[in-house]
Protein backbone atom coordinates (compact mmCIF):
# COMPACT_ATOMS: atom_id res chain seq x y z
CA UNK A 1 0.00 0.00 0.00
CA UNK A 2 2.66 2.11 0.76
CA UNK A 3 4.65 1.50 -2.63
CA UNK A 4 1.13 2.32 -4.43
CA UNK A 5 0.95 5.54 -2.58
CA UNK A 6 4.31 6.39 -2.88
CA UNK A 7 4.04 6.11 -7.00
CA UNK A 8 1.12 7.92 -7.14
CA UNK A 9 2.95 10.53 -5.41
CA UNK A 10 5.93 10.38 -8.01
CA UNK A 11 3.16 10.41 -10.57
CA UNK A 12 1.29 13.14 -9.52
CA UNK A 13 4.77 15.05 -8.99
CA UNK A 14 6.14 14.67 -12.59
CA UNK A 15 2.87 15.64 -13.84
CA UNK A 16 2.77 18.98 -11.27
CA UNK A 17 6.54 19.49 -12.42
CA UNK A 18 6.30 18.90 -16.51
CA UNK A 19 2.69 21.17 -16.51
CA UNK A 20 4.56 23.71 -14.36
CA UNK A 21 7.70 23.95 -17.46
CA UNK A 22 4.92 24.38 -20.11
CA UNK A 23 2.83 26.98 -18.31
CA UNK A 24 6.47 28.96 -18.12
CA UNK A 25 6.62 28.54 -21.75
CA UNK A 26 3.52 30.08 -22.54
CA UNK A 27 3.73 32.95 -20.08
CA UNK A 28 6.72 33.98 -21.34
CA UNK A 29 5.56 34.25 -25.09
CA UNK A 30 2.79 35.92 -23.51
CA UNK A 31 5.49 38.25 -21.75
CA UNK A 32 7.97 39.14 -25.03
CA UNK A 33 4.89 39.72 -26.22
CA UNK A 34 3.44 42.88 -23.34
CA UNK A 35 7.43 43.82 -23.12
CA UNK A 36 7.50 44.26 -27.01
CA UNK A 37 3.59 46.24 -27.11
CA UNK A 38 5.13 48.21 -23.90
CA UNK A 39 8.28 49.55 -25.77
CA UNK A 40 6.58 49.90 -28.61
CA UNK A 41 3.73 52.49 -27.36
CA UNK A 42 5.58 55.42 -27.88
CA UNK A 43 5.70 55.17 -31.64
CA UNK A 44 2.02 53.71 -31.63
CA UNK A 45 0.92 57.07 -30.05
CA UNK A 46 2.77 59.26 -31.82
CA UNK A 47 1.53 58.22 -35.26
CA UNK A 48 -1.25 55.81 -36.22
CA UNK A 49 -0.62 52.49 -37.30
CA UNK A 50 -2.28 52.52 -40.95
CA UNK A 51 0.47 55.63 -41.64
CA UNK A 52 3.35 52.62 -39.92
CA UNK A 53 2.24 50.38 -41.91
CA UNK A 54 1.49 51.26 -44.99
CA UNK A 55 3.78 54.53 -45.79
CA UNK A 56 7.30 54.47 -47.97
CA UNK A 57 8.76 57.28 -45.93
CA UNK A 58 11.67 55.93 -43.69
CA UNK A 59 13.75 59.24 -42.52
CA UNK A 60 14.21 58.28 -38.60
CA UNK A 61 16.22 61.87 -38.46
CA UNK A 62 12.69 63.50 -39.22
CA UNK A 63 10.46 61.68 -37.43
CA UNK A 64 9.20 59.30 -40.40
CA UNK A 65 8.71 55.65 -39.50
CA UNK A 66 7.07 54.28 -42.46
CA UNK A 67 7.59 50.43 -42.68
CA UNK A 68 5.73 49.75 -45.99
CA UNK A 69 9.58 49.43 -47.88
CA UNK A 70 10.48 46.98 -45.44
CA UNK A 71 7.53 45.09 -44.99
CA UNK A 72 7.58 44.77 -48.73
CA UNK A 73 10.76 43.29 -48.96
CA UNK A 74 10.35 40.41 -46.34
CA UNK A 75 6.74 39.58 -48.15
CA UNK A 76 8.72 39.23 -51.43
CA UNK A 77 12.29 37.99 -50.26
CA UNK A 78 9.87 35.29 -48.16
CA UNK A 79 7.87 34.42 -51.71
CA UNK A 80 10.82 34.04 -53.91
CA UNK A 81 12.08 31.61 -51.49
CA UNK A 82 9.05 29.18 -51.08
CA UNK A 83 8.71 29.61 -54.97
CA UNK A 84 12.24 28.12 -55.29
CA UNK A 85 12.06 25.83 -52.22
CA UNK A 86 8.69 24.13 -52.56
CA UNK A 87 8.94 22.48 -55.85
CA UNK A 88 12.58 21.06 -55.42
CA UNK A 89 11.62 19.65 -51.46
CA UNK A 90 8.40 18.43 -52.69
CA UNK A 91 10.04 16.12 -55.30
CA UNK A 92 12.91 15.02 -52.85
CA UNK A 93 10.67 13.87 -50.37
CA UNK A 94 8.37 12.06 -53.19
CA UNK A 95 11.40 10.71 -54.73
CA UNK A 96 12.84 9.48 -50.60
CA UNK A 97 9.11 8.41 -49.85
CA UNK A 98 7.68 6.52 -53.17
CA UNK A 99 11.26 5.62 -54.89
CA UNK A 100 13.92 5.25 -53.36
CA UNK A 101 15.56 2.09 -51.65
CA UNK A 102 15.68 1.94 -47.80
CA UNK A 103 19.61 2.49 -48.12
CA UNK A 104 19.48 5.49 -50.29
CA UNK A 105 16.83 6.98 -47.98
CA UNK A 106 18.73 6.01 -44.57
CA UNK A 107 21.96 7.51 -46.79
CA UNK A 108 20.36 10.83 -47.62
CA UNK A 109 17.93 11.40 -43.97
CA UNK A 110 20.80 12.52 -41.93
CA UNK A 111 22.39 14.76 -44.41
CA UNK A 112 18.89 16.99 -44.77
CA UNK A 113 19.14 16.81 -40.97
CA UNK A 114 22.42 18.30 -41.10
CA UNK A 115 21.69 21.10 -43.18
CA UNK A 116 18.90 22.26 -41.12
CA UNK A 117 21.13 22.56 -38.48
CA UNK A 118 23.74 24.60 -39.92
CA UNK A 119 23.98 28.31 -38.35
CA UNK A 120 22.45 30.65 -40.81
CA UNK A 121 25.78 32.65 -40.86
CA UNK A 122 27.33 29.85 -42.62
CA UNK A 123 25.02 30.15 -45.12
CA UNK A 124 25.20 33.81 -45.47
CA UNK A 125 28.77 33.32 -46.45
CA UNK A 126 28.49 30.73 -48.94
CA UNK A 127 26.06 33.32 -50.32
CA UNK A 128 28.83 35.96 -50.25
CA UNK A 129 30.95 33.58 -51.87
CA UNK A 130 29.33 31.96 -54.28
CA UNK A 131 25.29 33.14 -55.29
CA UNK A 132 26.62 37.14 -55.49
CA UNK A 133 29.14 36.48 -57.83
CA UNK A 134 27.12 34.01 -59.86
CA UNK A 135 24.68 36.30 -60.38
CA UNK A 136 26.45 39.11 -61.05
CA UNK A 137 28.84 37.08 -63.85
CA UNK A 138 26.36 35.11 -65.33
CA UNK A 139 22.80 35.28 -64.53
CA UNK A 140 22.18 39.13 -64.47
CA UNK A 141 24.01 39.75 -67.53
CA UNK A 142 21.43 37.21 -69.82
CA UNK A 143 18.77 39.60 -68.62
CA UNK A 144 20.78 43.06 -69.92
CA UNK A 145 20.51 44.00 -65.96
CA UNK A 146 23.98 45.34 -64.03
CA UNK A 147 23.80 44.67 -60.40
CA UNK A 148 26.19 44.22 -57.84
CA UNK A 149 24.72 40.29 -56.85
CA UNK A 150 23.17 41.64 -53.49
CA UNK A 151 19.37 41.47 -54.37
CA UNK A 152 16.28 39.91 -53.61
CA UNK A 153 16.81 37.08 -56.23
CA UNK A 154 20.49 36.32 -53.66
CA UNK A 155 18.39 36.43 -50.83
CA UNK A 156 15.67 34.23 -52.18
CA UNK A 157 18.06 31.51 -53.35
CA UNK A 158 19.60 31.39 -49.86
CA UNK A 159 16.97 31.39 -47.88
CA UNK A 160 15.40 28.72 -50.09
CA UNK A 161 18.11 26.52 -49.23
CA UNK A 162 17.95 27.19 -45.75
CA UNK A 163 14.21 26.02 -45.58
CA UNK A 164 14.23 23.20 -47.98
CA UNK A 165 15.95 20.87 -45.30
CA UNK A 166 12.76 22.08 -43.18
CA UNK A 167 9.82 21.20 -46.13
CA UNK A 168 11.78 17.83 -46.91
CA UNK A 169 12.24 16.47 -43.69
CA UNK A 170 8.18 17.39 -42.65
CA UNK A 171 6.86 16.70 -46.18
CA UNK A 172 8.82 12.54 -45.89
CA UNK A 173 7.49 11.58 -42.20
CA UNK A 174 3.70 12.79 -43.80
CA UNK A 175 4.18 10.57 -46.96
CA UNK A 176 5.65 8.08 -44.54
CA UNK A 177 2.84 7.61 -42.73
CA UNK A 178 -0.05 7.12 -45.18
CA UNK A 179 -1.33 3.72 -44.85
CA UNK A 180 0.88 1.34 -47.58
CA UNK A 181 -2.53 -0.68 -47.87
CA UNK A 182 -3.80 2.83 -49.63
CA UNK A 183 -1.10 2.65 -52.22
CA UNK A 184 -1.36 -1.10 -52.88
CA UNK A 185 -5.56 -1.07 -53.38
CA UNK A 186 -4.54 1.55 -56.31
CA UNK A 187 -1.92 -0.61 -57.98
CA UNK A 188 -3.95 -3.70 -57.64
CA UNK A 189 -6.80 -1.78 -59.82
CA UNK A 190 -4.25 -0.64 -62.55
CA UNK A 191 -2.66 2.45 -62.04
CA UNK A 192 0.85 3.13 -62.09
CA UNK A 193 3.04 4.17 -59.77
CA UNK A 194 2.83 8.01 -60.64
CA UNK A 195 -1.05 7.85 -60.75
CA UNK A 196 -0.66 6.06 -57.27
CA UNK A 197 1.39 8.96 -55.72
CA UNK A 198 -0.64 11.68 -57.08
CA UNK A 199 -3.83 10.87 -57.07
CA UNK A 200 -3.66 8.92 -53.75
CA UNK A 201 -0.66 9.38 -51.61
CA UNK A 202 -0.46 12.99 -52.56
CA UNK A 203 -4.34 13.51 -51.98
CA UNK A 204 -3.92 12.15 -48.36
CA UNK A 205 -0.68 13.75 -47.62
CA UNK A 206 -1.54 17.49 -49.07
CA UNK A 207 -2.45 18.75 -45.52
CA UNK A 208 0.58 18.19 -43.68
CA UNK A 209 2.44 18.73 -46.43
CA UNK A 210 0.67 22.59 -46.56
CA UNK A 211 2.23 22.43 -42.64
CA UNK A 212 5.67 21.73 -43.52
CA UNK A 213 5.06 25.10 -45.86
CA UNK A 214 3.46 27.43 -43.35
CA UNK A 215 6.11 26.17 -40.92
CA UNK A 216 9.44 27.49 -43.56
CA UNK A 217 7.12 30.08 -44.24
CA UNK A 218 7.30 31.05 -40.83
CA UNK A 219 11.22 30.27 -40.15
CA UNK A 220 11.76 32.33 -44.03
CA UNK A 221 9.57 35.49 -42.53
CA UNK A 222 11.87 35.66 -39.68
CA UNK A 223 15.24 34.71 -40.71
CA UNK A 224 17.87 37.66 -40.20
CA UNK A 225 21.60 36.52 -40.46
CA UNK A 226 21.71 35.25 -43.87
CA UNK A 227 19.36 37.24 -45.76
CA UNK A 228 21.18 40.39 -44.08
CA UNK A 229 24.19 39.64 -45.73
CA UNK A 230 22.99 38.87 -49.18
CA UNK A 231 19.92 41.36 -49.78
CA UNK A 232 21.78 44.75 -50.16
CA UNK A 233 19.70 46.65 -47.59
CA UNK A 234 19.16 49.46 -49.69
CA UNK A 235 15.94 51.54 -48.40
CA UNK A 236 14.08 51.10 -51.57
CA UNK A 237 11.13 48.88 -52.42
CA UNK A 238 12.82 46.35 -54.82
CA UNK A 239 10.93 46.39 -58.21
CA UNK A 240 12.94 43.75 -59.70
CA UNK A 241 14.46 40.21 -58.41
CA UNK A 242 17.93 41.63 -59.08
CA UNK A 243 16.88 45.36 -57.06
CA UNK A 244 18.73 44.50 -53.18
CA UNK A 245 15.75 44.38 -51.08
CA UNK A 246 15.35 45.32 -46.95
CA UNK A 247 13.83 42.71 -44.52
CA UNK A 248 12.10 43.86 -41.57
CA UNK A 249 14.32 41.18 -39.36
CA UNK A 250 17.41 42.92 -41.34
CA UNK A 251 16.35 46.22 -40.25
CA UNK A 252 16.30 45.34 -36.69
CA UNK A 253 19.42 43.71 -37.02
CA UNK A 254 21.38 46.53 -38.52
CA UNK A 255 20.29 49.82 -36.59
CA UNK A 256 19.04 48.45 -33.21
CA UNK A 257 22.07 49.86 -30.62
CA UNK A 258 22.74 52.59 -33.52
CA UNK A 259 21.60 55.98 -33.30
CA UNK A 260 18.86 54.95 -30.60
CA UNK A 261 19.55 58.58 -29.15
CA UNK A 262 16.56 60.09 -32.16
CA UNK A 263 14.10 60.01 -30.72
CA UNK A 264 11.34 57.25 -31.20
CA UNK A 265 13.58 55.10 -32.95
CA UNK A 266 13.99 52.49 -30.41
CA UNK A 267 10.18 52.36 -30.34
CA UNK A 268 9.84 52.08 -34.21
CA UNK A 269 12.13 49.40 -33.97
CA UNK A 270 10.73 47.46 -31.57
CA UNK A 271 7.41 47.82 -33.10
CA UNK A 272 8.77 45.80 -36.05
CA UNK A 273 10.10 43.07 -33.86
CA UNK A 274 6.74 42.79 -32.49
CA UNK A 275 5.13 42.52 -36.01
CA UNK A 276 7.21 39.70 -36.87
CA UNK A 277 7.05 38.21 -33.70
CA UNK A 278 2.95 38.21 -34.07
CA UNK A 279 3.44 37.07 -37.70
CA UNK A 280 5.67 33.84 -36.85
CA UNK A 281 3.07 32.90 -33.95
CA UNK A 282 0.65 33.00 -36.35
CA UNK A 283 2.50 30.20 -39.05
CA UNK A 284 3.40 28.33 -36.50
CA UNK A 285 -0.34 28.21 -34.90
CA UNK A 286 -2.17 27.84 -38.43
CA UNK A 287 0.65 24.93 -38.92
CA UNK A 288 0.05 23.07 -35.42
CA UNK A 289 -3.83 22.95 -36.43
CA UNK A 290 -2.81 21.01 -39.73
CA UNK A 291 -0.38 18.62 -38.19
CA UNK A 292 -3.27 18.12 -35.12
CA UNK A 293 -6.24 17.48 -37.51
CA UNK A 294 -3.71 14.84 -39.43
CA UNK A 295 -2.98 12.98 -36.10
CA UNK A 296 -6.37 12.74 -35.50
CA UNK A 297 -7.48 11.15 -39.37
CA UNK A 298 -4.24 8.82 -38.41
CA UNK A 299 -6.09 7.67 -35.70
Amino acid sequence: MIKINRRTFLDKAVYKFMLTFILFILILTFLIIIGLYIRSRPILKSKSIFELLFSSSWHPLKGEFGFKIFIVSTICVTALSLIIAVPFSLLTALYLSEYANKKIRNWIKPFIDLLSGIPSVIYGIWGVLLIIPLIKKYVAPIFGVYTSGYSLLAGGIVLAIMISPFIVHISLEVLSSVPYELRESSLSLGATKWQTTKYVVMRKAFPGIMASVVLALSRAFGETMAVLMVAGNVVKIPKSVFDPAYPLPALIANNYGEMLSIPLYDSALLLASLILLVVVLVFNIFSRIILIKIEKRAR
